[in-house]
């Protein structure tokens, strides 16, 4: 089945010159091999959290020992199938924005050079914010080992950073996603210039935002609007649109 839908998809994200690759493709497997990098495991202890800063986002992960790391990832395949050979493979990026979609994850293991992917890796560099809350390495990691598994994603509620949260600090926040101001070793970390540094950057939605969200009532409400728009103003791509796309993309982050 699995097959047959991203068949689909492929056929339809064709006409807009977007192809996906199929599981395994090995195109992208050899992409994946070009960025691995050997990293030095010895100055990570069991329980620590890792984050690797991204473009767009940071990746967050709890290092379990022996080379190995506990990480939230969208995933799309559980959802089709209980093979864990096929499960276990390095996610693509088909099956990562499936899984987006979908809000179906998964808390994998794997090693720390596909955890990382190529990128830098900071260690317990959110424990500034979380002075005496600390965990025991030991606790931290039986939390990451018991919550390993298939489990709902949520851009909003729960993605990576409120994994990690959740095992080394006992509350599953995300600063990524909440309304919160950087910190002067952040501000250092990543170099900004001071005149892009005024008080107060937020960073993505502010709390009110997340409250409409969250209702999902805003999906139908977005929803009516939209037909109302294209009753009174005529179908157009002007209405037709943003009636599609407002509805689909607050259910998705919602």
């Amino acid at each position: 089945m699995y097959e047959a839908v991203s068949l689909l998809l492929e056929k339809f994200f064709l006409l807009a010159n977007f192809k996906l690759l199929s599981i395994g493709s090995s195109v992208e497997e050899e992409e994946k091999k070009k960025h691995v990098t050997s990293y030095d495991i010895t100055c990570f202890k069991p329980g620590d959290l890792l984050e690797v800063p991204r473009t767009l986002f940071i990746h967050f992960g709890i290092y379990l020992g022996d080379n190995m790391v506990a990480h939230l990832m969208p995933d799309i395949l559980p959802a089709f199938t209980n093979d864990h050979r096929q499960i276990q493979k390095v996610v693509t990026n088909k099956r990562l924005v499936l899984g987006v979609i979908a809000k179906t994850a998964r808390i994998r293991v794997d090693t720390v050079d596909d955890f990382a992917y190529g990128g830098c890796i900071l260690v317990n560099h959110m424990d500034v914010h979380f002075k005496n809350k600390v965990l025991s390495g030991e606790e931290v990691v039986c939390r990451a080992k018991k919550l390993v598994g298939t489990t709902e994603y949520s851009l909003l509620w729960n993605n990576c950073e409120h994994f990690v949260t959740h095992c080394r600090y006992g509350s599953g926040v995300s600063f990524q996603t909440d309304k919160q101001y950087p910190s002067k070793q952040e501000l250092q970390y990543w170099k900004l210039p001071f005149w892009s540094q005024p008080p107060g950057i937020e960073i993505k939605f502010c709390e009110i935002v997340k409250m409409i969200i969250r209702d999902q009532r805003s999906v139908l409400a977005s929803m009516l609007l939209g037909l109302a728009s294209i009753f009174y103003l005529g179908l157009a791509p002007s209405t037709t649109l943003p009636t599609i796309i407002i509805p689909f993309t607050l259910w998705m982050v919602g």
